[in-house]
């Protein structure tokens, strides 16, 4: 144990020799920042459970679509995980970081599927042919853990790596469902017309936080079950709510009318850090706020005046995993970062 404590705190002893660069003069609660990634578009880049590596999603080179790699927490090492077919996203550790949950489409077929209409506006396509799979980091042991008609994916693990939460469109709107990580056991956990998503569990494992839409007007409703009939949603006005694991006790934490979405439980689990553009005027720039879990509280994290988003916590509390197009090669490049976090 105490080899395992050390080994952590010398890869997280690299973070202090990075100099403050790829910070903002207003970003007061991030030091040290160091930019793990360094082409293409990277994203969604979630922690081991022993914290040495992280797992996400990219895109680079002659890739057409986003892959699942792994790489080591100070950036090395990185290795392609998935099979480079299909479309992938939202890849998470498994219990003993020996595997990973993540979404594809390969099983359709081996080629990227289409983008989405952008005659519909900024939408998000949620494709029928994603589920959810299980492998080995050395790509062996490919298992399916879903089987539904319509949209699986956005899955994340507990940290008691008991239990699997993601988002189906199985019952014609897409909702949050829990299961076994083996796959068995999926269970149905929210009811309300509207888009369900992204998830993750609290650092104790008994509370959920994810982002929503809760279309009201004649109008709002009209334009959301158009979309979603065709597989699209549009994500203008996501909302952050929490839960317990068992779906009860649904409580909404922000009401912006903004889109606001990819949040993380602190590890004090008394408050939310996520991403929004509620203070952009075009609606194109996204920052990272903290919020406490009951509405009050609210801060701006981050002043890039483009994209910040994707934030996790590592369990101290003290460091922060992030994606952000700040200081990028090329225009509209997203990076990976981790940052010592004041708090």
């Amino acid at each position: 144990m105490k080899f395992f404590i050390l080994s952590i705190l010398l890869t997280l002893s690299v973070y202090s020799q990075v100099d403050d660069t790829l910070k903002f003069p207003e970003e007061v609660r991030l030091k040290n920042i160091k930019m793990l990634t360094s082409d293409g578009e990277n994203a969604e880049a979630y922690l081991s459970f022993n914290e040495n590596m992280l797992v996400y999603q990219s895109t680079f080179g002659d890739l057409q679509c986003d892959q699942i790699f792994t790489m080591n927490i100070d950036g090395t090492d990185r290795k392609m995980i998935s099979s480079g077919k299909g479309r992938t996203t939202c890849a998470y550790f498994l219990p003993g970081d020996n595997s990973i949950v993540y979404a594809s489409t390969h099983l359709e077929s081996n080629d990227c599927p289409p983008l989405p209409d952008r005659s519909k506006g900024y939408v998000w396509k949620l494709y029928d042919s994603f589920d959810i799979f299980s492998v080995n980091l050395d790509g062996t042991n490919l298992r399916q853990l879903t089987n539904s008609p319509g949209y699986d994916a956005e899955a994340t693990v507990s940290p008691l790596g008991d239990k699997i939460v993601f988002t189906s469109l199985r019952d014609g709107d897409p909702e949050l469902y829990l299961m076994d990580i083996t796959g068995s056991n999926q269970k149905r956990l929210t009811f309300e017309k509207g888009y369900d998503g992204g998830a993750f569990f609290s650092n104790d494992g008994k509370k959920l936080v994810f982002r929503a839409s809760r279309p009201k007007t004649e109008k709002e409703l009209l334009d959301y079950n158009e979309l979603v009939t065709e597989g699209y949603v549009r994500p203008t006005a996501l909302e952050i709510y929490t839960m317990n694991v068992d779906g009860t006790e649904l409580k909404q934490v922000t009401n912006f009318g903004k889109a606001s979405f990819a949040p993380f439980f602190h590890p004090d689990n008394k408050r939310i850090i996520f991403s929004s553009n509620i203070n952009s005027n075009t609606g194109r720039d996204f920052d990272l706020y903290i919020i406490n879990i009951d509405g009050t509280g609210l801060e701006q994290v981050t002043y890039h005046k483009e994209f910040d988003g994707f934030p996790m916590f590592l369990k101290d509390g003290k460091h922060l995993v992030f994606a952000s197009n700040r200081f990028s090669k090329k225009p509209g490049e997203t990076n990976i970062f981790v940052a010592e976090w004041n708090d």
